[in-house]
């Protein structure tokens, strides 16, 4: 419930900032009046009627995701090709509601604001988003498997990032001399995965060792509704070049070799 109530304010939120960035590119491009020629009123009524369309849109491109980061490139693009769509909208419907033409100038402010502000609101709520689901009891509670070098560095990463996904118990197949991983508790071998999914209500499992138990521990996921997730060093893939396709519909991992710049956008 958590995470719903403040999914829906971030959403919620992103409307009002798309329809008072167009407010604002009005203003800046009309002057601080409400002109005769050109009624702020129907202005902005188009621009909300917009505004659930350009946030379709952003959502269509996974923004919202929790593991996003929107400090990004990717993200940045993202958002800059929701802010030209959003402008698309608002022009389409204004232009058939009311037969005119307005300033072209005025959609470039639109459009430079939408982008901007939406980003940076993206970058600063992303940080309040992470602080209430990491919030104890923890929204998405994360099992890691495998007290490894490399399960230290994701512990790590993921506490310094705050990030939504909150490492909570660590079990390994072999067990492990130590008690903790990166302040993380072990809580012994894998005989006591049921165990440990039920009492630390586990939402997702991050196995970065032990691949012999793949199958085990993807099943018990599907079970209980559980989010299972791989490192690509438990495969032996160790450079960070691996990346996620379609290859004709199926899903998988490819690992290419190294070429141009510009070829990545062909490839």
């Amino acid at each position: 419930m958590r995470y719903r109530i403040t999914l829906a304010i971030w959403l919620l939120s992103d409307l009002l900032l798309f329809v008072a960035a167009y407010a604002l590119a009005y203003f800046l491009r009309v002057g601080w009046i409400l002109s005769s020629d050109f009624p702020f009123s129907r202005f902005i009524a188009i621009a909300a009627v917009a505004a659930p369309l350009w946030l379709a849109v952003l959502v269509t491109t996974r923004t919202f995701s929790l593991t996003r980061a929107q400090a990004s490139l990717r993200s940045a693009a993202y958002v800059a090709y929701a802010a030209a769509v959003g402008v698309a909208f608002f022009t389409i419907g204004y232009y058939f509601q009311y037969a005119a033409f307005f300033s072209r100038l005025l959609l470039v402010y639109a459009a430079a604001l939408t982008f901007a502000t939406t980003l940076c609101w993206h970058i600063v709520f992303q940080h309040i988003f992470r602080a209430i689901l990491r919030r104890d009891p923890p929204v998405f509670p994360t099992l890691i498997v495998g007290a490894t070098r490399e399960s230290a560095r994701l512990i790590e990463r993921l506490n310094r990032r705050k990030n939504p996904l909150k490492p909570v118990a660590v079990l390994d197949g072999r067990g492990a001399a130590e008690s903790a991983v990166a302040g993380v508790p072990v809580k012994g071998k894998l005989n006591k995965l049921e165990e440990v999914l039920e009492r630390d209500r586990i939402t997702h499992l991050i196995q970065c060792s032990d691949l012999e138990q793949s199958l085990n521990l993807l099943s018990a996921c599907r079970n209980r509704g559980i989010t299972y997730m791989l490192l690509p060093s438990v495969l032996g893939i160790v450079e960070r070049d691996e990346r996620t396709e379609s290859l004709d519909g199926l899903p998988v991992t490819a690992v290419a070799p190294k070429e141009g710049r510009l070829m990545w956008f062909f490839r």
